[in-house]
């Protein structure tokens, strides 16, 4: 965590600035939201949710794998995905919830 006067590295602004790209794809960002609990998910089962063509989802996770967003292990033929790590997973909660505010005008909280 940065004090308030404390300015981040410009290699982390740019690593920043990857994954924040990364989730301004809306599929991309709903694949991740199905991630966001931890559980691991297969390219089949996250295609069915997000209702999309699986050569496209994995093309997704690809980028978000390159973008240290998700991370992946090899079960027998199967690939399963999750997000990586606790900040991922409040990232996406946060954008969300924001997101939620915005539309429903609902007041704003720290």
């Amino acid at each position: 965590m940065y004090a308030s006067h404390e300015l981040p590295s410009d290699a982390q602004f740019e690593a920043a600035v990857v994954a924040l790209r990364m989730l301004a794809e809306p599929t991309r960002l709903r694949l991740l939201w199905l991630l966001h609990d931890g559980a691991e998910r297969d390219v089949g089962s996250l295609a069915a949710e997000v209702r999309a063509a699986r050569p496209a989802v994995s093309q997704h996770l690809g980028k978000l794998l390159l973008a240290g967003l998700v991370s992946s292990r090899r079960d027998g033929r199967r690939v399963l995905y999750r997000a990586r790590g606790g900040h991922v997973k409040r990232l996406v909660a946060e954008v969300l919830s924001a997101a939620d505010h915005q539309l429903t005008n609902a007041p704003e909280h720290d």
